[in-house]
């Protein structure tokens, strides 16, 4: 038997789990844009180094190099990073809602299992007499689509006859 504080609980516990991806991705953000900042440092230590190579310094030049490899690097490892934790988040928040979806599935069965529960011994007749009726109502309706599908049949059946009975008519009425 579920109980109100266990569905509460319940609900709480999930959406502090929600709560929890939402601060990791907070997080992740943070980071992303420390990054981003890094980035920026080092277009302008690149840009600075880019001016003294061409004032004609080919001393530095590796290093300016290296640095632009580096820049490279990073972002590359930056949008892979991304990337990454766009895919992260995207699993996490199906996960979340598949979960959320199934705790409310099993919360709205158990409300409705106690309701019935409380319900007199007519009720419940009466309830599953329906759920009967509409099994019944089912069959019915597909015997009905069965049905119209035999008298299209037929109805074309019939319409080519009938057309062939006046195409042999009306060559008996020439002969």
């Amino acid at each position: 038997v579920v109980t109100r504080d266990d569905v509460e609980e319940s609900l709480k516990a999930v959406f502090q789990f929600v709560k929890d991806k939402e601060q990791l991705l907070q997080d992740l953000r943070c980071k992303i844009e420390e990054t981003k900042k890094k980035i920026s440092e080092k277009q302008h230590e690149r840009d600075y180094w880019s001016e003294y190579k061409n004032v004609g310094s080919e001393v530095h030049a590796e290093k300016i190099s290296s640095l632009e490899k580096d820049i490279a690097e990073v972002k590359y490892e930056l949008e892979r990073t991304e990337e990454h934790y766009r895919e992260a988040l995207k699993v996490v928040r199906e996960e979340n809602q598949k979960q959320f979806d199934r705790h409310m599935k099993l919360l709205s069965e158990a409300a409705l299992k106690k309701a019935v529960g409380y319900l007199d011994k007519s009720c419940r007749r009466e309830i599953e007499e329906n759920a009967w009726l509409k099994e019944e109502v089912k069959i019915y309706r597909k015997e009905e689509m069965d049905l119209i599908a035999s008298v299209q049949l037929l109805e074309e059946e019939n319409t080519n006859l009938v057309a062939k009975l006046i195409d042999i008519k009306l060559q008996h009425l020439r002969v």
